[in-house]
């Protein structure tokens, strides 16, 4: 691929203190690929060591999506034919994420439009995530036959209650309101304003005072209440079916539940990868104890194991290749889905392991 048309995927600007990161592939819903993520990596070095750059502020072309998550298609067609691009892939991923979440200046996520996988990615770790009327944020990796990676272990788990559970295992899709009440989003701004958001950042007098201070009070100005959250409604359903010990005891109390919203969860499930389904549940179990170095290490390796096994490729191909949406997972069932195949996702990889600065 040329650096032409990196570029051309990557736009990037500085306006006044503020370093700009726009992901430019609207036709693919800005979708990330291994060339935009080595464009945009040494940007944050760079604007790191810059005294001039305050802050920076990433965005998505076109109206319909921030980061549609990562171009799982790419890989998925990259491992068919034995090349080494996942595995780069992931690696250069979830090292930008971690460079993203330890970035030492506000760091400002225009979740503007659908903001799945590896889009979440790209945002949640940042200092300020500001969501809109067209924010659709989800992590549906459970039914391409993935897990929920790009750090989700360490933010899902950070969500109230059992939610973060519900969101690795069913891929329910959240608006505006739900983002905020998960704390996956810090501000909401009509889409409209977005362009006012950054002509104040742009302008803005950053010897006020501390820049995290300056950006809290800016967007503070400027940010709308987005109305009650309908995922809330159902959190006391959520929270008592999802904090069960096993996948299967949560579907278990789905059913027992009897609610209209209890019965189309579980279906949703019935749906999912069972393996991914519980390799997922040990994922976020095991990684509330993690800091989030160990979280992407882990992630690395499980992304690995997903390479190497069968219900990625079958889950791409049904959803994403052939859109026949029927996928036939191997195991086909939770109960075959034994707990020595859940451990292997979680196998040391010895010298192929995630190394980190």
């Amino acid at each position: 691929m040329s650096d032409v048309l990196v570029e051309d995927e990557v736009l990037i600007d500085v306006q006044g203190a503020v370093g700009r990161i726009e992901l430019n592939r609207p036709r693919a819903l800005n979708a990330l690929n291994l060339p935009m993520i080595e464009a945009i990596d040494p940007w944050l070095d760079r604007w790191t060591a810059d005294p001039t750059i305050k802050a920076v502020v990433i965005a998505g072309a076109g109206e319909k999506a921030f980061c549609a998550g990562g171009d799982v298609r790419a890989v998925w067609e990259a491992g068919r034919r034995g090349e080494s691009m996942p595995e780069r892939f992931f690696r250069a991923e979830y090292r930008l994420n971690r460079k993203i979440h330890v970035f030492p200046k506000p760091f400002i996520a225009l979740i503007d439009g659908i903001t799945m996988g590896g889009g979440a990615g790209l945002s949640v770790h940042g200092s300020h995530r500001v969501a809109t009327e067209r924010t659709l944020f989800a992590m549906p990796e459970t039914a391409i036959g993935l897990f929920p990676d790009v750090g989700a272990t360490w933010f899902l788990n950070r969500c109230p209650g059992e939610l973060g559970m519900y969101l690795a295992l069913t891929g329910a899709r959240l608006k505006a309101a739900d983002v905020l009440g998960a704390g996956l989003a810090t501000h909401y701004v009509p889409s409209a304003k977005l362009e006012t958001v950054e002509a104040l950042l742009a302008s803005a007098d950053w010897s006020e005072g501390p820049a995290q201070a300056v950006v809290d009070h800016l967007l503070d100005g400027i940010a709308q209440d987005p109305g009650p959250s309908e995922q809330a409604r159902h959190a006391r359903v959520i929270d008592r079916c999802f904090g069960q010990p096993s996948v299967e005891a949560v579907l278990e109390a789905l059913n027992a539940d009897g609610s209209d919203f209890a019965r189309e969860t579980a279906a949703v499930l019935r749906k999912r990868s069972p393996t991914s389904m519980k390799v997922a549940f040990a994922q976020l179990r095991r990684g509330v104890s993690l800091n989030f170095d160990d979280v992407m290490k882990m992630e690395f390796r499980i992304s690995q194991a997903c390479m190497a096994g069968h219900d990625f490729h079958e889950g791409v191909r049904a959803v994403l290749v052939d859109k026949d949406h029927a996928p036939i997972w191997a195991p086909a069932g939770l109960e075959e889905v034994t707990p020595e195949l859940v451990e292997r996702h979680f196998a040391p990889l010895g010298p192929r392991e995630l190394i980190l600065p």
